[in-house]
């Protein structure tokens, strides 16, 4: 005798799979970079690429439950802020049921730095350990597509200065390339290169000059 699926038994049986992986628990708080303070925000969630689950808070803290293996997107918008995306990965969690993550808000006027961003030694090829950090870049432009970024490139001041400034340049380029290839736009993103001309400290020891080398995001217009 044939048994047939019935739409009901079919849906109790994806939801059925679906327990299978666990819930996961995300949840995280929305804070001012330099006072830590919570900001109040319009915070929005969706699975990724289809966006087919979806959920959205107005406050400073927030916490949703996933199941499955789909990313998710957070992105927190709040007034006089620079938006914000994190991301989710259930593959990369390790059997954890619970993830805290936290929103750092910037305000606007002030540039970003990309604290994660690392190359290879005196090199423009990007670190894989940076692509995270890169993907959430490229997910808060692609939710705000009439934002135009500039990435800006700093060296340390050792060595050659016209070398140094070719280095920053091809950095940032090279990270321009990488958001394009997730689908941002080249127009939404230009760059400039300062070399070793714009240290944030004077200082020499090895700790000083990591302090240099760097590349922050400003933000040009969201219009």
């Amino acid at each position: 005798m044939k048994i047939g699926l019935t739409a009901f038994s079919i849906v109790a049986l994806f939801h059925w799979a679906e327990a299978q992986t666990g819930e996961i628990v995300i949840s995280g708080r929305v804070k001012e970079v330099a006072s830590g303070k919570n900001v109040k925000a319009r915070i929005a969630y969706k699975s990724i690429p289809t966006g087919g689950i979806s959920g959205s808070f107005y406050d400073s803290t927030y916490k949703f439950s996933i199941f499955g293996s789909s990313k998710y997107q957070v992105i927190a918008t709040a007034d006089n802020y620079i938006p914000k995306a994190v991301l989710v990965d259930p593959k990369l969690l390790n059997g954890q049921t619970t993830v805290v993550k936290d929103i750092i808000l910037t305000p606007r006027g002030q540039t970003i730095r990309l604290d994660k961003l690392l190359f290879m030694q005196g090199k423009s090829g990007i670190d894989p350990s940076s692509f995270d950090e890169l993907d959430e870049v490229a997910a808060m432009l692609n939710e705000n597509k009439t934002m135009i970024i500039q990435l800006e490139g700093h060296t340390d001041a050792q060595g050659n200065a016209k070398a140094n400034m070719e280095l920053s340049q091809d950095r940032v380029d090279a990270v321009k390339k990488y958001l394009v290839s997730k689908k941002v736009s080249k127009n939404q993103v230009k760059t400039k290169a300062f070399g070793g001309t714009m240290p944030v400290t004077k200082g020499k020891t090895p700790k000083d000059r990591d302090m240099n080398r760097r590349v922050e995001m400003r933000v040009l217009s969201e219009n």
